[in-house]
């Protein structure tokens, strides 16, 4: 897997109907690659952090955040730290394009 992008910033979380505002969050996303250097589709894994208070209520909830520059991306809370992740690809994986 190779890095190929990161954000910082703060945005907002949603979690069924509620928003919560103001999350400071750091997401770097990785793709997989080809030996030819190409990425392959599909194969990606989106990982970092948001900053929420009780982060340990969250765990396994599927959230999705809305970054500074209007982007979204599906995550799960994986622990009670706020790490949250993503893997595959479509919109239940963390990707919009599709």
């Amino acid at each position: 897997m190779k890095l190929v992008e990161e954000y910082a910033g703060v945005g907002s979380l949603r979690l069924r109907d509620r928003t919560l505002g103001a999350i400071p969050y750091r997401i770097s996303r990785f793709q997989g690659m080809a030996a030819s250097g190409l990425p392959i589709p599909g194969l990606h894994r989106i990982e970092g952090t948001v900053e929420i208070e009780n982060a340990a209520a969250l765990v396994g909830a599927n959230v999705t955040l809305e970054l500074e520059d209007g982007r979204s991306l599906k995550l799960t809370v994986a622990d009670e730290h706020g790490r949250v992740l993503a893997e595959g690809h479509g919109p239940r994986h963390g990707c919009g394009c599709c």
